[in-house]
């Protein structure tokens, strides 16, 4: 039975991924500081999934307390560091002084690098670290004190592990606007209007919980099949939106995660990918590989029609997927098509998600499609239907 530490387990995004990783037969060992909370959650817990399970309240401000995690604990197949915490003042940056920013700084990006420190020798080998940072770590959000910060600094955290600790899986999950009990907190108290969130959101609406759980459940179980350092934006595609026109919200209502895939292949000529499909009458979806095997300096105009193709085969409801080579090639002058290309992803993503169509591109070294299967499939699936308008590099 593999076992997986969520810390923030208590609500929100942690509570979804407890429940996420119990439905598949993981051990969960849950920490939050909120014992009553964390009750619930493991109450939560169906009696066939609660065997094994563990809870610990622990406030994770306290290097001692995290410390203390290590004796009690047996092997950790993943760790999940979610818990986190955002800025309540209100006030100018300028206005904080060192007090104000301790305890947020000390559970956003301190806690997550004690917790690998002194859970290393409860770690297998190739044991995943998912840290869960934020859209604000890529995108300063003012009045929010060091919020921003701290999440810029876990992902750099994230990246500077996986290429330190080779003998971990790490990757960075950076969620957008969810549904949890502190974004509902930030508009009962006037800090976020809805309509003018959800108006930055190409599909049209904020990520419920279990959304992000599916994320981390993948991230977290994939072994081989994410490359260390992945970051991945789980954002509705608010990351790559940069106009000033609002989107109406969303229209059409998300399919259950578990809705099986149907992955058609396009653009294979040598059936070098056709084994990544797959049949089925479910999620519809395609991977497109036209754009791999596209002249250099002629990768813009393969998504272009790769996309053109998708949009008259689907009217909403759909995925769209390509994969794109990592560099132009020897001739730098077409660096810019590649590189317009990755930006038309982000474009398409913003005029379809009104319909629930998504896109998104995979970057790669290499053609190896085995390694990669898991990967697009996730992507592709149903299970990630709030990633869209992302280029996710693997080396």
């Amino acid at each position: 039975m593999p076992a997986v530490l969520i810390t923030g387990a208590a609500a929100g995004i942690g509570r979804a991924a407890a429940r996420r990783f119990a439905r598949d037969g993981w051990r969960c060992v849950l920490v939050d500081r909120d014992g009553a909370a964390l009750a619930t959650t493991m109450a939560g817990l169906s009696a066939s999934e609660a065997g094994g399970h563990e809870a610990m309240e622990t406030d994770l401000t306290d290097p001692a307390a995290i410390d203390s995690l290590t004796e009690r604990i047996g092997p950790l197949d993943a760790l999940v560091n979610n818990a986190g915490m955002s800025d309540r003042t209100n006030r100018p940056v300028v206005e904080q002084d060192g007090d104000d920013w301790r305890t947020l700084l000390a559970l956003n990006l301190d806690a997550p690098a004690r917790l690998v420190d002194a859970l290393t020798p409860r770690l297998v080998a190739g044991a995943r670290v998912v840290n869960v940072a934020s859209g604000a770590g890529l995108r300063a959000i003012p009045w929010r004190g060091a919020y921003s910060a701290s999440k810029a600094g876990l992902i750099g955290l994230s990246q500077a592990l996986a290429r330190e600790r080779t003998d971990l899986r790490v990757s960075v999950l950076c969620p957008g606007f969810v549904r949890t009990e502190l974004v509902d907190r930030l508009i009962a108290a006037g800090r976020l209007e809805r309509a003018s969130v959800t108006a930055k959101i190409p599909l049209g609406g904020m990520a419920e919980p279990e959304e992000l759980a599916e994320a981390i459940r993948f991230l977290a179980g994939a072994d081989g099949a994410v490359p260390s350092g992945l970051l991945l934006s789980v954002d509705g595609g608010s990351s790559v939106f940069g106009g000033s026109q609002g989107f109406a919200p969303a229209a059409v209502a998300p399919v259950p995660f578990d809705t099986p895939l149907g992955l058609r292949v396009a653009g294979d000529v040598a059936g070098q990918w056709s084994a990544v499909g797959q049949q089925g009458d479910g999620y519809a979806a395609v991977l497109d590989v036209s754009p791999l095997r596209a002249p250099p300096g002629d990768r813009l105009a393969a998504v272009h029609q790769a996309a053109r193709r998708f949009a008259q085969e689907h009217a909403q409801q759909a995925s769209l997927t390509l994969v794109l080579p990592a560099d132009a090639g020897e001739n730098w002058r077409h660096a810019g098509d590649l590189a317009a290309a990755g930006m038309l992803v982000a474009t398409l993503a913003c005029e379809w998600g009104a319909r629930a169509l998504r896109v998104n591109a995979l970057s790669i070294s290499r053609a190896d499609p085995e390694a990669v299967a898991p990967l697009l499939r996730f992507m592709a699936g149903a299970g990630a239907q709030y990633l869209t308008g992302q280029v996710l590099p693997v080396a």
